[in-house]
């Protein structure tokens, strides 16, 4: 059952191979730290995620690298505006450094409550200051670049594939250019290194062999993926926002300097939606993994809802659906609870289950798999053992997961003793006089391997 993964640069299925087997080198494009993340960008973590531990569960080591974009990313993706960092630190009244931080720790904890495993390196822009001038130096010297009034660009006329990766229509851009890209020979053409506005001190800037200035937003993936994971990897993921700019220029700029198109495997995670448009943060309003805490919900019932779809199709968000996943998620964890202990998976089971997250992390069918094993007649220490090993790519904790402790007043903690013994010796009439009154009192009981469990009703 090979590994199957959808490659967006070749648009096609193929069989995943390792360039270096059996490690496995994988780039995912991290946040940038000017504000919370919204669920919608967490999504794409929760994919990521996923095909970690698919790789992990084929039995490959996978050395991850996730960056930190703390500086150069600018409002337009067509190189105007400001640095979304200045404009966070405007905006907070805290310094662009102070909300590098902040927000990083914030994106680190939300990965932490989604049980997203932490990524083998991270690497931040502004660490890595001297690795970026040293491939714009790189692509200078291959006469890829041209400066301008405000900065180094890359010169996209020089390569006859640009915009492969997307597919980009270069005619048609070229023919609806307008004024506001005059600085730039071509409106597909972008930073490598911005300057400094004249009389301005930025907060971020450093010294480069063409002025003071900033890195532009693309080349730091470009060069510290190149620095981790060498010129020609084997996956690179982000968002499906990703694919027209960003990926489009990091390939750019690695076939420049390198002649590689960096990743041998091109993978994207597609939207999560709200009312149909796009959840992004400069609609103004955004739902934080927190705004879910803060109703009741617990984070791993947002990565069960996420689990539902497939990482190429559109998610529609809706509370609805939310609250289906955690009745759902409530309803395993139990279950898996009341199995006992775990005995030998079985193998006809994680076969089937291997076949579907191999069939380009089909997660769908994996949760369908999953809930015929519950209903199945197997015995229960199979199935817990079997639910476990595909828990290690669903990543939900169940083995962990305990009932809640419930404070049960002394009397109703009476009542149950007593309804228990009458289920001993048999006295069914009694016993069920014995649950109403339970019932009535505003609590139910329910009879478990473990002994009866009490709880609010």
């Amino acid at each position: 059952m090979p590994l199957r993964l959808y490659d967006t640069y070749s648009r096609s299925l193929r069989d995943f191979e390792p360039l270096h087997p059996p490690l496995v080198g994988l780039y995912t494009c991290g946040p940038t730290v000017y504000d919370y993340a919204h669920i919608g960008n967490l999504r794409t973590y929760i994919f990521e995620d996923i095909l970690r531990r698919v790789l992990q569960f084929n039995g490959y080591q996978v050395n991850h690298v996730t960056n930190i974009t703390d500086v150069g990313h600018l409002t337009s993706d067509a190189d105007v505006g400001e640095d979304k960092m200045e404009q966070g630190a405007r905006r907070t009244g805290k310094s662009a450094w102070e909300i590098a931080d902040l927000f990083t720790q914030a994106f680190k904890d939300d990965l932490r409550r989604l049980n997203i495993l932490e990524p083998t390196i991270w690497c931040r822009a502004t660490e890595h200051i001297e690795e970026q001038i040293a491939l714009v130096r790189c692509i200078e010297a291959r006469g890829f670049t041209y400066p301008t009034s405000d900065g180094i660009y890359f010169d996209t006329s020089r390569l006859p594939d640009y915009g492969y990766l997307a597919r980009l229509d270069i005619l048609g851009l070229q023919a609806g250019a307008r004024v506001e890209v005059a600085h730039k020979r071509s409106p597909t053409d972008f930073a490598l290194w911005k300057f400094s506005p004249p009389g301005e001190k930025r907060q971020m800037e450093w010294d480069s062999p063409w002025g003071v200035g900033f890195p532009g937003w693309h080349i730091e993936c470009s060069a510290m993926s190149a620095k981790y994971l060498g010129t020609f990897f084997d996956i690179h993921c982000g968002g499906e926002d990703h694919i027209p700019v960003h990926h489009t220029n990091e390939i750019a700029q690695t076939q420049a300097c390198y002649g590689t198109r960096l990743a041998n495997f091109w993978l994207h995670g597609y939207f999560l939606q709200l009312d149909a448009a796009k959840m992004a943060k400069s609609a103004g309003d955004f739902l934080r993994l927190q705004t879910l805490m803060d109703r009741g919900y617990d984070p791993l019932t947002y990565r069960y809802f996420c689990l539902n779809a497939h990482y190429r199709s559109r998610l529609n968000f809706t509370w609805e659906g939310l609250d289906g996943a955690a009745r759902a998620l409530d309803r395993l964890r139990a279950i898996s609870y009341e199995w006992g202990l775990a005995g030998t998976p079985d193998e006809a089971y994680a076969e089937r289950f291997l076949a579907h997250v191999n069939d380009d992390l089909n997660t769908p069918r994996a949760l369908a798999l999953t809930w015929e094993l519950v209903r199945c007649d197997l015995p229960a220490s199979i199935k817990k053992a079997t639910l476990c090993q595909f828990d290690r790519v669903l990543g939900l904790r169940l083995a962990e997961w305990e009932p809640p402790q419930v404070v049960v007043p002394d009397e109703i903690l009476a009542l149950v003793e007593q309804r228990g013994r009458a289920r001993a010796e048999k006295r069914w009439q009694e016993a069920d006089a014995l649950r109403d009154q339970i019932n009535a009192a505003g609590y139910e009981v329910e009879d478990t391997p473990h002994g009866p469990r009490v709880r609010p009703r």
